[in-house]
């Protein structure tokens, strides 16, 4: 899966990139195949929300980050609800394909807009390369621990409230 020695921004971009591709191997795929997928795709983004909420958030948050990272936060649990109402769908159901459209619609703003257009550079900024690359160590390694529990599992457990971050200092 992901290296561990890439910096903490590549790491995430790189897993955005994953997900991107398995939603659109999701659109093109049908029945047995297409469950896995998605399994797949579930599991990585709930792993890689984790990971930014718990770890990757906390160390960026600043005066410069902190309406960003609210924002991030309030994004990723609306992204977890779409979620977990599909996990409670067939991939065959009709919803399921709505869902799946707004699902994508919503992490390609989140990830790419918001992370990659504006908060990375600003992470960039606040951390040294040798943080960055620290720090990308323990996200892949907290990602690649948590893929085999299933990560999709606590989604719907976590749809009520938007992750907690410390205030910015």
């Amino acid at each position: 899966m992901a290296s561990p020695n890439l910096d903490a921004i590549s790491l995430l971009t790189s897993q955005h990139d994953v997900v991107d591709d398995l939603i659109g191997k999701i659109e093109a795929t049908k029945g047995d195949e297409r469950a896995k997928l998605f399994e797949e795709m579930a599991d990585n983004l709930a792993a890689h929300a984790r990971i930014e909420e718990t770890l990757f958030y906390p160390t960026i948050m600043a005066t410069q980050t902190e309406s960003l990272l609210l924002e991030s936060t309030e994004e990723h649990l609306a992204i977890k609800r779409v979620l977990a109402d599909m996990l409670d769908l067939d991939v065959d159901d009709p919803r399921f394909d709505a869902k799946l459209s707004v699902l994508k619609e919503t992490v390609r703003h989140h990830a790419r807009e918001e992370e990659e257009g504006d908060l990375f550079h600003k992470a960039r900024k606040l951390l040294s390369a040798d943080e960055l690359e620290a720090l990308g160590g323990e996200l892949a390694s907290t990602f690649e621990a948590l893929l085999p529990r299933e990560p999709r599992r606590d989604v719907p457990f976590e749809t009520k409230v938007a992750a907690s971050l410390p205030a910015a200092a």
